[in-house]
């Protein structure tokens, strides 16, 4: 705010002076009277008086994010800069203030990238700092690319405790791959178990840097933050950007507000952007009166201009959530860009399940909760399905499991949504024998098997780094799994990294958890997606009454089909509840059966009231009663329980 007031107040100072040595100039007749030449001069100085100004404003923005594993320190470390800077006064300020969502707190992980404006002073100067906290978590690694693309250097947060982790590793070459200037920070080191020098010597081998530019950090008692802001100011580069060309703002995030509409947060690559200007964005050629645009600080703070390179947000009354697309670009409508700026990758997920409403006249809502939901979180895709046992619903695409959780909680919380999620599953690639390849992510999605040639799944190149002690358990956990090793590298004499090639359908549902059990939570894990491979898969029904439960079929490797039937009858057989039928749960592979479980009849003695005379009398009515439930089975409907759906993923 004071930034910009300085900013008028020498914008309409040096319109004056160029006024009054305009009259000057007039009344001398230097330029010859009224003329269309003098007008020319006067709009070219002004222009490049306001230009140099501008440029000077730029050289003292900062745009930062800050990277880690989950769990290295980056909320707390983001508390300590804001009360450096003084942008929360004390009573404000909260541990993980960043962390807005109840969700967040309660798990202790940041499940979104959260902005916020910092203004610092050093000496006589004042400094703009853009600050974007990232998520740690794999299951969010689009969040970071997102605050990546947005920035011109990164703070590298490393636990001194724990030393280097895969995801470090992970985010450190997404930022390296946009140039972002990288400033390693070792944090946590009042701990008793910090391993200060240890810590330095891998940061050091990591980034080929000086052991001297590794700042050293304590976000629990703030120890070194200082040192971190001036690193920030010193190191990273100040914002590129023509303040005269024409307005191109990129779209990083957006959010949707039920009374003033949706909501977009951008960056501003070249130009700048003011209140009531008329603006398009490009990729969808939709226009829009910007009714308001701001900073943002811990609220949405209006200031009427957001200049050349700095972070802001605009409203302008949309109430439509597909118009407005994470990685557009907004321009001018009178003097737009000649070209979008390229925008991030497209998200890629990592595994699909349907969510379907609990009751059928909720789906329209469960659309609109989608819409609203996908604004906020842009790594969720989804498009309509149906579903023989659940009606009409959605097919989503996640980036993991954790993911999927919370987004499932997230719809309960936020929009008072109740949806019955499927079996997740990753996408095939299938080949059928007329030359044609087909994507399925839905096992009910497979073509017939005389038309099948062969069925690809996706593969990905698994990072492990763990104490050396575990090493055995994690390589037995990863060859269960299909894996490969591929390379191992000892880090420290005590901390070693392997690399395996397994199917993703293998990593999905329990190998992170199990991972973590058997390196006592040691270990750490990051992946990414290397192509498709031939596989021996095999569709896997699940039979109810001989009616098959599309909603429980499974594509799996045909070694472990025997074993996971087996298992998941079993655990139906446990969570299905008692009917007046018998219910005949199967697994089946085609017409051959692999598995069954039946879940017995809730019986009535209709015989408790023979006493005596003939035995004839018993088995009349014991044959009127097997008639019944022959006709009841026939017509009886199997109601599956929401836990149900999940069991495949406790089945151990």
């Amino acid at each position: 705010m004071l930034l910009l007031r300085i900013f008028d107040f020498y914008h309409s100072e040096i319109q004056r002076i160029i006024n009054i040595f305009l009259s000057h100039a007039e009344q001398k007749g230097e330029w010859g009277g009224k003329g269309e030449g003098r007008e020319k001069e006067k709009g070219e100085e002004e222009r490049i008086g306001k230009s140099s100004y501008l440029c000077s404003i730029m050289k003292n923005i900062r745009n930062f994010c800050i990277i880690a594993h989950i769990d290295h320190g980056k909320s707390t470390l983001a508390d300590r800069m804001l009360e450096r800077t003084h942008t929360l006064d004390q009573r404000e300020m909260e541990n993980q203030v960043l962390d807005s969502m109840d969700l967040e707190r309660e798990k202790g992980i940041t499940i979104k990238s959260h902005a916020i404006q910092m203004n610092y002073s050093r000496g006589s100067e004042q400094y703009v700092l853009n600050l974007i906290d990232t998520p740690g978590h794999v299951d969010f690694s689009y969040e970071v690319s997102r605050a990546i693309a947005s920035c011109e250097g990164a703070l590298l947060v490393v636990d001194a405790t724990q030393g280097i982790q895969a995801q470090t590793i992970s985010n450190l070459y997404l930022a390296i791959e946009h140039d972002l200037e990288i400033i390693p920070v070792l944090n946590k080191i009042d701990m008793d178990a910090a391993m200060v020098d240890v810590v330095r010597d891998q940061v050091v081998d990591l980034l080929g840097c000086d052991p001297d530019d590794v700042l050293l950090a304590s976000a629990r008692t703030g120890e070194g933050v200082d040192a971190i802001l001036d690193a920030i100011v010193d190191r990273i580069p100040a914002p590129k950007g023509d303040p005269q060309a024409p307005l191109q703002a990129l779209i990083f995030d957006s959010v949707f507000n039920s009374f003033r509409g949706i909501i977009a947060y951008f960056k501003v690559e070249n130009g700048s952007i003011r209140t009531g200007d008329r603006v398009k964005f490009v990729n969808t050629g939709k226009e829009y009166t910007a009714d308001e645009v701001g900073v943002l600080k811990m609220k949405l703070c209006p200031t009427g201009e957001i200049p050349c390179g700095s972070v802001g947000y605009i409203i302008s009354g949309i109430k439509t959530a597909v118009e407005v697309k994470v990685g557009d670009t907004i321009t001018h409508v009178a003097n737009p860009c000649k070209e979008a700026i390229a925008g991030f990758e497209d998200v890629k997920p990592m595994l699909y399940a349907g969510m379907f409403p609990v009751t059928a006249d909720q789906y329209e809502d469960l659309r609109s909760s989608l819409e609203k939901f996908q604004l906020n979180d842009a790594s969720l895709v989804f498009e309509p399905e149906s579903s023989l046992a659940l009606g009409f619903g959605f097919r989503c695409g996640f980036l993991g499991l954790l993911h999927m959780e919370i987004v499932q909680e997230r719809l309960f919380r936020e929009f008072d949504m109740d949806v019955v999620t499927t079996v997740p599953n990753v996408s095939y690639k299938v080949y059928t024998t007329q030359g044609a390849v087909i994507d399925v992510h839905n096992p009910s999605g497979l073509p017939a098997p005389t038309l099948i040639d062969h069925i690809e799944e996706p593969f990905i190149q698994a990072q492990v780094i763990s104490k050396s002690e575990f090493y055995g358990p994690i390589m037995k956990l990863c060859l269960d799994k299909r894996g490969i090793l591929k390379s191992e590298h000892y880090l420290t004499a005590d901390r070693v990294e392997l690399t395996y090639e397994m199917p993703l359908s293998e990593i999905v549902f329990d190998f992170y958890d199990k991972l973590k059990s058997i390196s006592k939570g040691y270990a750490s894990f990051d992946y990414h997606v290397i192509g498709f491979r031939p596989a021996k898969l095999v569709k896997l029904d699940i039979l109810l009454n001989g009616e098959p439960a599309d909603a429980l079929s499974t594509l799996i490797h045909q070694d472990h089909a025997y074993d996971f039937g087996r298992k998941i009858c079993e655990k139906l057989k446990e969570l299905i509840p008692r009917q007046q039928f018998d219910i005949a749960i199967q697994a089946a592979i085609g017409a051959k059966i692999i598995a069954r479980e039946t879940v017995r009849q809730v019986r009535k003695d209709v015989t408790a009231k023979c006493y005596g005379g003939d035995i004839t009398r018993k088995r009349k009515l014991l044959e009127k009663q097997k008639q019944g439930k022959k006709r009841m089975r026939q017509i009886g409907q199997v109601e599956v329980p929401q836990s149900a759906f999940m069991a495949v993923l406790k089945l151990d």
